[in-house]
């Protein structure tokens, strides 16, 4: 690895995820020093040169093979790269929206970053609208995919922190697979990878030909959370799956922890739409397990009204349960859920609700007493690094071994 070779990376933060996109750019600066410097060291050792001699050699390489006229920092000292690429966005009155990328991508490996259901009013050039829809932020990343495909990139990897539309990923009657519509637009827009967290169903991944979408897994940043609330050795703690949908996440976890897992079955009347967490289509709910006297931990992959939610919630505290912890990959808070849940908290329904920052909002949740963020922006920068160079990203899927040095520790 060549200090050269980093000058390849390009990141662009489509508005509204510029916030994520700042600690991924930052996270991915901490991982590529670090490999700078075990690299300069292995060289050291290797050819008996001094390291500030081999930092001079690697800069000056890069030096010669980028564009820069003129060496703008200290020869023997970490230069890290722009990994930020400069893109104008511009909202018409009429409500189009065009991506001018203003740095060259040519030959480079593009990420674009955009959170398609960040609660944070993004900005653009031009006219403003009050609210923007999980559409609108679709649309702005089509554009941005077209805006780089036609300026020669190398790879173009899209990282969707929550995949759009991933809840429409199966036919009941006649309707789309629009879960499926949304990847095989970017597929057929030479969109190379997609990365995304806790993919809703991995169906969505079998729809596509040469398109690889990466699903990460949120369970450690939520676990590493869980450790500094509750003590996991010691409690007496049992795994609630809300639906037979969540069963393996949930199974997943009860694992980790070593604890009995239960379940919530739930019967939906889908005649009707769901409102709000007050205006549900769940007909019944029933829970299958002890929690009596227990501590529970209750993981789901999407949060959007929280009615799922805060029913089961309810049920969970009726049969006796001491503390409720919740863990959420996606936390969408669509409707009134963040002041259902305030009221839920307040009548002692649970005690801390754990959501990662897949999901961009207002500084408003981050005050609330029952709310805990996670941060995934480490994870995602370690994939990107891995991928960028071509590693194997099996390790990091697979964090079994990670969870339990966490535990242990």
């Amino acid at each position: 690895m060549t200090l050269s070779s980093f000058t390849s990376l390009g990141i662009i933060a489509c508005p509204g995820s510029r916030g994520f996109a700042e600690k991924l750019i930052q996270q991915i600066g901490l991982i590529e020093h670090k490999l700078f410097d075990e690299n300069c060291a292995a060289l050291s050792k290797a050819y008996g040169l001094s390291v500030e001699e081999v930092i001079k050699k690697k800069n000056l390489l890069s030096d010669l093979l980028s564009n820069r006229n003129i060496c703008t920092h200290e020869p023997s000292e970490y230069h890290n790269p722009r990994f930020l690429v400069d893109v104008r966005y511009t909202r018409f009155a009429n409500g189009e929206v065009k991506a001018e990328v203003l740095d060259s991508v040519r030959s480079k490996d593009v990420y674009i970053v955009q959170d398609v259901y960040t609660s944070i009013t993004p900005e653009y050039y031009g006219t403003q609208a009050d609210a923007y829809s999980v559409n609108d932020h679709l649309m702005t990343l089509l554009t941005t995919i077209d805006a780089v495909r036609s300026s020669s990139p190398g790879r173009i990897t899209c990282i969707l922190p929550a995949y759009p539309y991933a809840r429409q990923h199966k036919r009941k009657s006649r309707e789309g697979l629009t879960a499926a519509l949304v990847g095989s637009i970017m597929e057929s827009m030479s969109v190379d990878r997609i990365l995304t967290l806790d993919i809703h169903s991995r169906d969505i991944d079998n729809t596509f030909k040469h398109l690889q979408l990466i699903s990460l897994h949120a369970s450690y940043e939520i676990l590493r959370c869980t450790v500094k609330i509750v003590d996991v050795k010691s409690t007496d703690m049992v795994v609630v799956s809300p639906d037979t949908g969540a069963v393996d996440r949930n199974k997943y976890y009860a694992n980790s922890l070593g604890c009995p897992l239960a379940m919530l079955y739930k019967e939906r009347d889908y005649s009707k739409v769901s409102q709000d967490a007050k205006q549900s289509n769940i007909s019944s709910l029933r829970l299958l397990g002890n929690v009596e006297g227990k501590t529970v931990f209750l993981a789901d992959d999407m949060l959007g009204t929280g009615g799922t939610l805060i029913k089961a919630l309810k049920e969970l505290k009726a049969a006796g349960a001491q503390k409720v912890i919740v863990g959420i990959s996606l936390p969408l808070f669509t409707g009134k859920s963040i002041e259902l849940l305030e009221e839920a908290y307040h009548e002692g329904c649970f005690d801390k609700l754990i959501g990662t920052n897949a999901v961009g909002h207002n500084d408003d949740l981050y005050q609330r007493p029952w709310y805990i963020s996670a941060d995934v922006s480490a994870l995602f920068a370690e994939a990107v690094s891995i991928l960028y160079h071509d590693g194997s990203l099996s390790p990091l899927l697979d964090n079994k071994q990670q969870i339990q040095t966490l535990l242990k520790a």
